[in-house]
């Protein structure tokens, strides 16, 4: 199955993403009709279960799909707009009432909706257990109050699946809440202006006194933050693959320049200088993608990998930093202009940021992997 959907989305993305890109990267959006092609084509639900409206696939599909996508010059903002849902339904899937599920799931994974994940706060960055906003119980409802930022696909969400405090302090208080973009009292601000990822909307939210349902409560109150956690392996490999990806592309982009490109008689790609170059960027996208594919085993062998999930992603995150640095040096003049290349290179600075910071990962690592530090 993952190398008929990788063909399938590498056709995909020649036929409905390449051609129209650059406009996209321009508008700062990604259309919504393009979500509807996805969800039609059967990449928009291809990790999730049938019983929930998706394609009953796992990990190493998605990993084939993104591989396949990126390949075809997909750009990694391309990837997060599009398939936003990824972030925002794994809990309502999991954990979420037969009516969430009919309410939100199944339409995003049609791309009739569009569904956005919110946690990070102002003042709070990835310290998740530590979240402000709040969600107090009042009657039927649950009145929320509080402020997010970063958020992806803020600006086009018909809902969000937000992180709310609905007890005291710590990862106990932590909750999770769908609330719609159109309820009285949600402010959306942006696209936020950024160095890349230019076609997915980042934005900022505001609640003021929102009134939510009870029954738009994912799972028990409390439970939430268990429920971001075990998520974070799924989307900190889903940026890894986004990490060796881009890079591959910006190789394959590369080589094909230096072979081409002829500089004082002879092409690029007769200097022994350029030609190491090459074999040191084919080499670091061979070790990324390698271990990647190694973790994506085991913990679709029920393995705990987090630790390793936090490694995959910096190994990947500092392969894309290489690579792309080197495709725009090799590329010279060209590499600096505005074009594929470049949107690459912009795009890589992301991957140690989102989804957790490298710095913040490496320390979770150290504490899982027995070398010190605070879980």
């Amino acid at each position: 199955m993952s190398t008929d959907l990788h063909a399938m989305a590498a056709e995909f993305t020649r036929r409905e993403v390449a051609p129209h890109l650059d406009d996209w990267e321009a508008a700062g959006l990604v259309p919504r009709e393009l979500h509807a092609a996805a969800a039609k084509q059967g990449l928009l639900g291809i990790s999730f279960a049938e019983e929930v409206g998706g394609q009953g696939g796992d990990l190493a599909d998605v990993v084939a799909a993104t591989e396949g996508m990126l390949a075809e010059g997909a750009s990694s903002g391309l990837l997060a707009a599009l398939f936003t849902g990824g972030i925002a339904l794994p809990h309502l899937a999991a954990h979420g009432s037969p009516d969430l599920v009919d309410r939100f799931v199944r339409p995003t994974l049609a791309g009739e909706v569009i569904g956005s994940l919110a946690i990070t706060e102002p003042d709070g960055g990835s310290d998740v257990a530590h979240l402000r906003t709040r969600a107090v119980r009042d009657g039927d409802h649950y009145v929320v109050d509080g402020a997010k930022t970063y958020i992806t696909s803020a600006v086009r969400a018909d809902f969000l699946t937000v992180a709310v405090r609905t007890d005291g302090p710590g990862a106990a208080g932590v909750s999770l809440l769908v609330v719609e973009t159109d309820r009285p009292g949600v402010t959306v601000t942006g696209p936020l202006p950024k160095l890349g990822w230019h076609c997915s909307d980042t934005g900022e939210i505001a609640f003021e006194g929102v009134r939510v349902p009870v029954d738009h409560l994912v799972g028990a109150e409390g439970s939430g933050f268990g429920q971001i956690a075990e998520q974070f392996v799924t989307e900190r490999i889903v940026l890894a693959v986004h990490g060796y990806g881009l890079a591959a592309r910006a190789l394959a982009l590369t080589a094909a320049w230096c072979r081409d490109r002829e500089t004082f008689g002879r092409p690029l790609s007769g200097r022994q200088v350029v030609r190491h170059r090459l074999v040191e960027m084919h080499r670091q996208v061979e070790v990324a993608r390698t271990y990647v594919h190694h973790v994506v085993d085991r913990h679709l062998a029920g393995q705990d990998v987090v630790a390793e999930a936090c490694l995959a992603k910096q190994t990947a995150v500092e392969c894309a930093a290489y690579v792309t640095d080197a495709a725009v040096q090799l590329h010279g003049g060209a590499g600096y202009v505005r074009g594929e290349v470049e949107r690459h290179y912009r795009d890589a600075r992301l991957l140690g940021i989102g989804g957790g910071s490298t710095e913040v990962l490496t320390d979770l690592a150290a504490a899982l992997l027995g070398y010190g530090g605070a879980r």
